[in-house]
């Protein structure tokens, strides 16, 4: 019996870079065995069991034959004399496909993955066994926003001819939206969007984002040119945010995509007809609600933070009320409005910067002052009759406090 590490963790330590997850491969042996050392077996389709004490992945060494089109669609070969070259040949790409043995200190790099890590290049390991699996060409987008690689030629080419054969249908919505989850947790996003782009990926799951980029901009406030530039731009100052920002800046602007300029002489009310395009877009892969209503909230009310300091207080008490019934959070849906604020090809001034965050600070303290009134605050509170009438008496005094205390902190 044989033991190697292999996957993420060995490519991850050549990378320089701190390994998360551990994975083995096991040659040589059988399941009854592993059983016999005390592993516990957990695969139901092929056999991966926990090792007894650090309770890390052990698989044994296989073979995979494709039997359909769906992206599980394999039957699995196990036998003790499949080889660890067998077993890595037949995974995506040559910086996956290392295995480590622990106990000859060495490395079994049989398709030179090491060599396209220094080079940081994505490379597919085999054209026939590549194409059995069309995850391969989401987790080819998602690894250029991770690793921060760049796909190779003939790898591009192929993904690019995997998607133009529609083989994207058989996924599952599931599957596509983990696969863009996954990317949305890396600062280089961005590129898991110029990747889908480039390869037709986006234009066949997400065509209302692709669409941006045929949507033009007007020159005074987005010298980028098209709204799809403007998105890439924006991604780029989120990446010391988090997936949510991200999400949120990814679908800020998606109501353009229905007020081409050609039709309209403006994006004027982008945000409201932005909002049902979200809601399909969720729809059709089945993304949780809490990043569904992030990016409502952003969509919606994007525009709206640039007129904080002109709004009257009854105007400041109802925006906050919308963040709220959003239940955003208010630093992230700031971080998306300042990511729209920078994301433009034009070079901002100091005093740009301090406005912004002027208002930043406004809606912030307005929020908090907010969160601290309560109902049974006001004096009379019990005596009230609790009809039609409260709600209206409730928020009179809202926005009364609200300015008080404005005022007494000098934010107003």
């Amino acid at each position: 019996m044989k033991i190697y590490q292999v996957g993420g963790a060995v490519r991850d330590k050549l990378r320089g870079q701190k390994p998360q997850d551990f994975d083995y491969v096991v040659t040589g042996t059988t399941p009854k065995h592993l059983l016999e050392l005390g592993f516990q077996q957990v695969g139901k389709n092929f056999p991966v069991f926990l090792h007894p004490q650090t309770k890390e992945e052990y698989a044994l060494a296989r073979k995979e034959i494709k039997i359909g089109t769906s992206h599980q669609d394999f039957k699995f070969i196990f036998n003790p004399s499949i080889t660890i070259e067998e077993d890595l040949a037949r995974r995506d790409f040559t910086c996956n496909a290392i295995a480590f043995d622990p106990e000859e200190k060495k490395y079994i790099d049989p398709f030179n993955g090491r060599k396209d890590i220094k080079s940081h290049i994505l490379r597919h390991i085999n054209d026939i066994h590549f194409q059995e699996d069309p995850l391969r060409i989401l987790r080819l987008c998602r690894f250029t926003a991770q690793l921060n690689f760049t796909p190779a030629p003939k790898t591009l080419k192929l993904t690019q001819q995997m998607t133009a054969k529609g083989m994207l249908k058989y996924l599952s919505p599931e599957r596509i939206w983990n696969e863009i989850k996954k990317a949305l947790e890396f600062p280089n996003f961005s590129k898991f969007l110029t990747t889908a782009r480039q390869i037709g990926a986006l234009e066949a799951l997400l065509p209302e984002i692709n669409e941006l980029w045929n949507i033009p901009e007007r020159q005074e406030h987005h010298p980028e040119q098209n709204t799809g530039n403007h998105i890439l731009l924006a991604l780029e100052h989120a990446r010391d945010t988090n997936e949510f920002v991200r999400f949120g800046v990814l679908l800020h602007d998606i109501g353009k995509t229905l007020t081409p300029l050609e039709i309209l002489p403006s994006h004027h009310q982008h945000e409201q007809r932005g909002l049902l395009l979200i809601k399909k877009i969720c729809q059709r892969f089945k993304i949780p609600n809490h990043y569904q209503n992030f990016a409502l909230c952003t969509c919606k009310l994007h525009m709206k933070f640039h007129k904080v300091t002109e709004m009257r207080i009854g105007t400041l008490f109802d925006f906050c009320q919308e963040i709220k019934h959003y239940n955003c959070n208010i630093e992230d849906y700031i971080a998306v409005c300042r990511c729209d604020f920078y994301g433009r090809a034009v070079e901002l001034s100091q005093k740009q910067k301090e406005a912004f965050e002027q208002k930043a600070a406004i809606l912030r303290q307005a929020i908090k002052i907010l969160s601290a009134i309560h109902a049974t605050d006001m004096i009379n509170f019990y005596q009230l009759k609790k009809d039609e009438h409260f709600g209206k008496i409730y928020r009179e005094y809202c926005i009364q406090e609200l300015q008080k205390k404005l005022k007494k902190e000098g934010s107003l």
